[in-house]
């Protein structure tokens, strides 16, 4: 039972992270610096509200805490989402998609190192098979050299979205990093889009823009985003990103639910693959050296999301 509530809250997390994947097409037309930087900042209106319901006020960042939180906003939030913007340009979506599914290796590798431990083998092991698991469910696509590239990046911001809050995770807890991470990358994607797209850009926001924007403020960012810290913070970033392969299959299963053709059987193969993954990285005893108790902030923030409806990205 101790580690239910942080699997059902990472798992709840990539859900939601993967089924987001036909809303965000929603707004591939839009400016994309302004719609994220308004996104962004919605949902840091949105954590500042649940901080106060669950009395865990974030605190000020101090020293090269202001690195940890701006690396997470500017690599897994402002540039994870123009690696998925350029990349679509040179690349089909399965690629990104593949790339992006091997964050559980990296994750088995160096979270446990940032907390003080070695890797488990058993942690490793499921995760290269969850990443085999989600290439199947995500399939192959064709690219060129500069999608590759960006396919590498996108990869590489994936996984700096976890392990750069592993440091500060302990003092600023899941809402406090969410909150953080949110408005200084809202800060950033608003000055690129003044820059890039003109202070006007918002007024080219169509109805269909908005609404988009703000069920990815809600679900794929507010609400995600505290769930996944708050399963980092109680499992590691090694297990925990045994989890991001659940996100390929919840974008399946949405695409399905919202009309679209059923999987093909290499996707139910995938999906079979993942949960053995899952199976075998989970199972495992406890580390010898446990990484350091959460805050109290983050135990309370679990305990808060837990009871209420639910969180990337992509975490994107």
């Amino acid at each position: 039972m101790s580690r239910f509530l942080p699997l059902a809250a990472g798992s709840a997390a990539m859900s939601c992270v993967g089924g987001s994947v036909a809303v965000s097409a929603e707004i591939a037309g839009a400016p994309l610096f302004t719609i994220q930087a308004l996104r962004y900042a919605l949902a840091c209106l949105l954590l500042l509200g649940f901080a106060a319901l669950i009395r865990s006020r974030p605190v000020r960042p101090r020293g090269t805490e202001w690195l940890w939180l701006a690396g997470i906003a500017a690599t897994g939030l402002v540039i994870f989402n123009l690696a998925l913007v350029q990349g679509a340009q040179h690349a089909e979506p399965a690629v990104v998609g593949v790339a992006v599914a091997c964050v559980p290796v990296l994750l088995a590798v160096l979270g446990p190192l940032l907390e003080g431990r070695g890797p488990a083998p058993a942690v490793l092991a499921g995760a290269v098979v969850v990443t085999l698991g989600a290439a199947l469910v995500q399939g192959l696509g064709r690219t060129d050299g500069t999608g590759l590239l960006w396919a590498v990046v996108a990869f590489g911001c994936e996984a700096a979205f976890t392990l750069l809050a592993v440091p500060v995770l302990g003092r600023h807890g899941p809402v406090g990093v969410s909150v953080h991470a949110t408005w200084l990358a809202a800060v950033m994607l608003a000055v690129l889009g003044v820059l890039h797209e003109g202070p006007a850009a918002t007024l080219r926001l169509t109805g269909t823009d908005l609404l988009a924007g703000a069920y990815l403020a809600v679900a794929v960012t507010a609400v995600a985003f505290v769930l996944w810290y708050a399963c980092v913070s109680r499992l590691g970033a090694g297990r925990a990103g045994l989890l991001t392969g659940i996100a390929p299959i919840a974008a399946a299963l949405a695409g399905m639910a919202l009309g679209g053709p059923a999987p093909r059987p290499l996707v139910w193969a995938g999906i079979a693959v993942v949960a053995l993954g899952l199976a075998i990285g989970l199972r495992t005893t406890a580390p010898a050296t446990p990484p350091p108790p959460p805050d109290p902030a983050a135990g309370r923030a679990l305990a808060g999301v837990g009871a209420g409806p639910d969180v990337t990205g992509e975490i994107a």
